[in-house]
């Protein structure tokens, strides 16, 4: 049994673990998955000496509890919230050693919803077409966080971060999502597409990892039917029979029948990962570059 393991008390309400993900298998019907904040993942790495793709927990909303085998460095990042070791409080943002036994408790986020545990070494989970993510749609990767489930880890690749803080984005109050329209504006009404770019939604609770679902007005269609399904790219807005946007994410279909009317820049997707329900959204159209 190696001492180089975590041991999961407390695995929260999903806590899975993350990296860069799949790009580039979509032709084989498998998601791109990975981190939903991949900044925050990048960033929680680099603070315990990990190369920016070395597996982390990516935790929703109330966090987990980890106890380690022996002694390692720790960050916790994305959205803030409480941190204790053996019941002390300890920061966050920040490396922090956890020794061999003592709990590692990250508490329920004060904003946004996705926190990131990385340690130094990484979780060291069986790669599979190259990642380590757990992917819920295709279920791919790892089985999502079970209490009582080991997790072994790496070694360390390097020396933690000499600082005491680093600056993370707040969850944003507003959710501003730049989209380009088409491929499949058409099937919409002028007055449509005019709404997503001027009226008010809401994240809506129902949103998971496959896509940031909005509650708002409907946007009415100016054709019938569906379409033959056809492909579907990470930031796509598709709009289901209700009417409502659904903004894809990281472990989105890779195929869709229903329409997309706009695809949201790529920069703004790790804010739509730390948009809690209920966060306002607004729709802003752009031009193609």
């Amino acid at each position: 049994m190696t001492d180089r393991a975590l041991v999961v008390v407390r695995a929260g309400a999903l806590t899975t673990v993350q990296d860069h993900g799949r790009p580039g298998y979509a032709h084989l019907g498998v998601p791109r998955s990975g981190a939903l904040d991949p900044s925050a993942a990048a960033l929680v790495n680099r603070l315990v000496g990990n190369p920016p793709d070395a597996a982390v927990l990516e935790t929703t909303l109330d966090g987990c509890a980890l106890r380690p085998r022996s002694t390692v460095t720790v960050a916790v990042g994305g959205a803030p919230c409480p941190v204790t070791v053996g019941g002390r409080p300890a920061a966050w943002g920040a490396p922090v050693v956890v020794p061999a036994g003592a709990l590692l408790e990250v508490g329920t986020a004060t904003a946004g919803v996705r926190g990131y545990v990385a340690v130094s070494g990484g979780v060291a989970a069986e790669p599979v077409l190259g990642s380590r993510a757990t992917d819920l749609l295709s279920g791919l990767g790892p089985a999502p966080l079970a209490d009582g489930m080991v997790l072994a880890l790496g070694a360390p690749a390097g020396p933690p971060a000499r600082v005491d803080g680093t600056p993370q984005p707040r969850p944003p109050a507003e959710l501003v999502l730049r989209v380009t329209l088409g491929p499949r504006d058409d099937w919409f009404t002028a007055r449509a597409v005019r709404d997503l770019a001027t009226r008010a939604y809401r994240v809506s609770a129902a949103s998971n990892r496959i896509g940031l679902r909005t509650e708002g007005p409907a946007l009415e269609r100016a054709r019938s039917g569906e379409l033959p399904s056809e492909g579907m790219v990470l930031g796509a807005v598709q709009v289901p029979p209700d009417g409502r946007p659904v903004v894809f994410l990281a472990d989105h279909p890779t195929t869709g029948g229903y329409p997309v009317i706009a695809v949201v820049r790529a920069a703004d997707l790790p804010a739509a990962a730390q948009a809690s329900p209920g966060t306002p959204v607004r729709f802003v159209p752009v031009r193609r570059r």
